[in-house]
C-alpha cells in the first residue's frame, strides 16, 4: 500500500497528494515531522523515516519495497509508474517549462509564501513559545511578494495552465505555495494581479486540491482572508 509520511500542511506533502488525487491513487498517510522545519525543532523522527528520508525531509514515500523523499522525485516517479492521467507536458519545451515552474514554486515561493509568511504565522508559536514577529511578516508582504506575483502575472496567458493546453505538475507546483498564504490569512490583490487571482482561485477549485485542503483544515484550522 501506498504511505505518505509528513504533515499535512506542508506544501511539499500537498504537492505529491495532489498528484495521487488527480491519478486517483489510493494511499495512507503517516505522520511525520521534518528534522529541522525552517529554524524550529529540532524534532525526534523515528530510525524507519530517516532511512527514507535521510535528509530528515518531507514528504517521504513508500509503496511496498518502493521508497523515496522529495516532493519532485516523488511526483516524477508517480508519474512513470502511472502516466494517466499526464501531469508532465510531451512537448519538449512544455515540459521543461513545467519542471521550471514546479522549482520556481520549490523555492522563490516557498521562501516567501512558506517560509516567511505562512509558517511564522501559523506555526511559530508552537514550536518557539511566542508570537510571530508580526512587523517581519507585514514587511515580506510588502516588499518580498509583489515581485513573485509580478513575475506570475507576466506568464500567464488566456489558458487555465500555466505551460501550455494541459494542466500540469508545473501548476500543481505553484498553485501548493499559494495555499500556504490563504492559511496565513492573505489574499491575492485581484485589482493587481487579475490573471494570477483568476488562476489561482482555478486551480484549488480542483478537486485535488479542495479535498486535500479540507482535509488539512482538521490540522491547522480556518483563517481570514487579507490581501497584501
Amino acid at each position: 500500500m501506498r504511505v505518505v509520511y509528513g504533515f499535512k500542511p506542508s506544501p511539499f506533502v500537498r504537492k505529491v497528494r495532489v498528484v495521487l488525487a488527480e491519478k486517483g491513487l489510493p494511499y495512507e498517510f503517516e505522520a511525520a515531522a521534518p528534522l529541522n522545519p525552517y529554524g524550529f525543532g529540532p524534532f525526534k523522527v523515528s530510525a524507519e523515516f530517516m532511512k527514507i528520508s535521510p535528509l530528515g525531509k518531507i514528504p517521504a514515500y513508500r509503496d511496498d519495497d518502493v521508497t523515496l523523499s522529495d516532493s519532485s522525485v516523488i511526483c516524477a516517479y508517480l508519474e512513470r509508474a502511472h502516466p494517466e492521467p499526464p501531469l508532465y507536458p510531451a512537448d519538449a519545451y512544455d515540459y521543461a517549462r513545467a519542471l521550471w515552474f514546479e522549482e520556481y514554486g520549490d523555492t522563490a515561493l516557498a521562501d516567501v509564501l512558506a517560509a516567511k509568511i505562512g509558517v511564522p504565522k501559523l506555526l511559530g508559536a508552537r514550536f518557539t513559545n511566542r508570537p510571530p514577529d508580526e512587523a517581519a511578516i507585514q514587511r515580506a508582504v510588502a516588499q518580498d511578494l509583489p515581485p513573485l506575483f509580478d513575475y506570475l502575472e507576466g506568464q500567464l496567458t488566456d489558458g487555465e495552465a500555466i505551460v501550455g493546453p494541459r494542466f500540469s505538475i508545473g501548476d500543481i507546483g505553484v498553485a501548493t505555495q499559494f495555499v500556504s498564504l490563504r492559511y496565513a490569512g492573505f489574499g491575492l490583490d485581484a485589482a493587481r494581479w487579475p490573471a494570477l487571482a483568476c488562476y489561482i482561485d482555478s486551480v484549488l477549485a480542483r478537486p485535488s486540491f479542495r479535498e486535500t485542503m479540507a482535509d488539512e483544515m482538521a490540522t491547522i484550522g480556518s483563517s481570514s482572508s487579507r490581501h497584501p
